[in-house]
């Protein structure tokens, strides 16, 4: 019985483990966030980002510092607190947005290849977006970014 119990205490702590480290995509939470060269707010700044929504892909974690990478394969620290869910992506290559979520529906407006939009909703293969003053339906193949 304490063979069991200790073999099961093994194997969820390796599960929870393996679920820590995953990659995952995020969001910047503000319009000003700071990527810094290491896991401290000691470390130098490397760059800043200035665009609030930016998708960014989680690839590493060390207390509250997320280790990220960009669309750019820009990589660098960045603060839990700076960081939300992921609800956005890029688009890398040009799309029509629609009025509804099919290809027989009005367009709306061309969309130029690395336009960050924003989700509102997802239906299969098809996102309800906003971006700039405008909101519609754009397919989801070709993005950088996740919509879950």
């Amino acid at each position: 019985m304490k063979k069991i119990f200790i073999y099961s205490l093994l194997i969820s702590f390796f599960i929870n483990f393996e679920s820590f480290s995953k990659e995952a995509f995020l969001s910047l939470k503000k319009s000003v966030v700071n990527v810094r060269h290491g896991p401290t707010m000691d470390s130098p700044i490397k760059y800043i980002y200035k665009k609030i929504n930016l998708p960014i892909k989680q690839i590493d974690k060390k207390e509250n510092f997320r280790r990220i990478v960009d669309l750019k394969n820009n990589s660098g620290w960045i603060h839990s607190s700076q960081l939300k869910p992921s609800n956005s992506f890029i688009i890398l290559e040009n799309k029509v947005l629609f009025k509804n979520a099919s290809n027989l529906s009005r367009p709306v407006l061309r969309l130029e290849k690395g336009r960050l939009l924003v989700i509102k909703k997802c239906l299969k293969d098809w996102c309800k977006v906003k971006t700039g003053g405008y909101s519609g339906w754009v397919k989801t193949n070709n993005i950088w970014g996740s919509i879950n």
